[in-house]
């Protein structure tokens, strides 16, 4: 994710201290997000760390952020192309072992901020709220078994092995979703550990790339029957990117031959990190370093907020890989406190595919 979206939880540390309430607040109220521990008080992650599950799909209070945060490539039964995504925040303000229990929230503490965001994509048009709540309270949380997470009313759970359920509602939208998830789990990096910079920074990442997804999507007043495939990322780190790390592209993209592909480049120019994961059709994972991905945009669209590179070239040649990856006509800005783009993809080149991309840093 990104350092925008770090900036998101940051900004729910105000609405918790104002009350916990769930609305939206106001920009002003980021300049008073003071009172957190320092960052050297959380773990760090780093390339000895190892994804352990299913414990690892519940919350890490003694690290500093983390997120569950789903794409969705879907299909009406009409035919028409939607997207979805739901995301998830957690962000601590006080670290805590994770064998240690929580106080009780009869205390009312203070150790993490949450925050969700839900978006549906159709037709060109873009529907998208977020929601903040304050942590330890019941109101948000997060467990590993069975699964859960949940923002007031929003939440994603396990009702059974093997099935999951995910609803969300917003003005004008809302959807209610069986999640089928793979079996494969994809940890990229180094066994899971992600470098965000040359430094050694990163975080903990693993994804499920392949989620069999059928509901119902409502928007406007109408409700449309999906079925389609969606995308998990499950990350969490302590660490903010670097001051200079300014803006964040991230792709994640199925393609029609089997294989999976992610990428992310971090700041822009020659000087922008860059890294991803191949993932072979036989299952086979390759992760890949700065010098084998090339990541150019090509094309920019005119928006209100900002101009937005739509059309985007990316080549892995040591794979034989040259894709170019283009968003559908449309306005895809989740437009919260801090605005970013989100859209569904389409792929072509020496394969087709669909998928997801974000970016950030492109507002005015």
């Amino acid at each position: 994710m990104t350092r925008t979206l770090i900036r998101y939880a940051l900004a729910a540390i105000w609405l918790v201290m104002a009350a916990g309430c769930t609305e939206t607040p106001e920009p002003e109220g980021f300049a008073g997000l003071a009172d957190s521990a320092p960052e050297s008080d959380f773990h760090q992650p780093s390339p000895e760390d190892r994804i352990e599950l299913p414990e690892d799909w519940g919350p890490h209070p003694e690290h500093r952020i983390e997120w569950w945060y789903l794409t969705a490539n879907l299909e009406t039964a009409e035919g028409e192309p939607m997207g979805i995504q739901w995301t998830q925040f957690r962000q601590g303000l006080e670290p805590r072992p994770e064998a240690e229990e929580p106080p009780p929230a009869s205390r009312w503490p203070l150790q993490s901020a949450w925050m969700a965001h839900g978006a549906v994509s159709f037709q060109g048009n873009h529907w998208f709220s977020e929601r903040f709540a304050r942590g330890n309270i019941g109101q948000a949380g997060a467990r590993a078994e069975p699964l859960q997470v949940w923002l007031d009313h929003w939440q994603l759970e396990a009702v059974e092995p093997g099935r999951w359920q995910l609803t969300a509602s917003g003005e004008s939208w809302s959807y209610q979703l069986e999640l089928v998830p793979d079996d494969r789990i994809i940890r990229h990096g180094d066994q899971g550990f992600s470098a965000k910079a040359d430094n050694g920074q990163g975080s903990m990442y693993f994804s499920l790339t392949d989620i069999a997804i059928s509901g119902t999507v409502t928007v406007d007043g109408v409700g449309h029957q999906v079925t389609g495939t969606g995308w998990l990322d499950r990350e969490w780190s302590s660490q903010f990117l670097r001051s200079d790390q300014q803006g964040w592209d991230w792709f994640a993209l199925r393609l029609d031959d089997g294989s999976r592909l992610m990428v992310f480049r971090v700041g822009r120019g020659e000087d922008a990190f860059r890294s991803g994961t191949l993932v072979n059709a036989d299952g086979s994972v390759h992760s890949l370093t700065r010098g084998q991905i090339r990541l150019a945009a090509e094309s920019y669209r005119e928006t209100e907020r900002g101009d937005i590179p739509v059309t985007w070239r990316i080549e892995v040649p040591s794979r034989a890989l040259d894709l170019v990856v283009n968003a559908p006509q449309g306005d895809y800005w989740n437009a919260g406190l801090y605005p970013y783009w989100e859209s569904p993809v389409t792929v072509t080149g020496t394969a087709n595919g669909e998928g997801y991309m974000e970016l950030t840093g492109y507002t005015q």
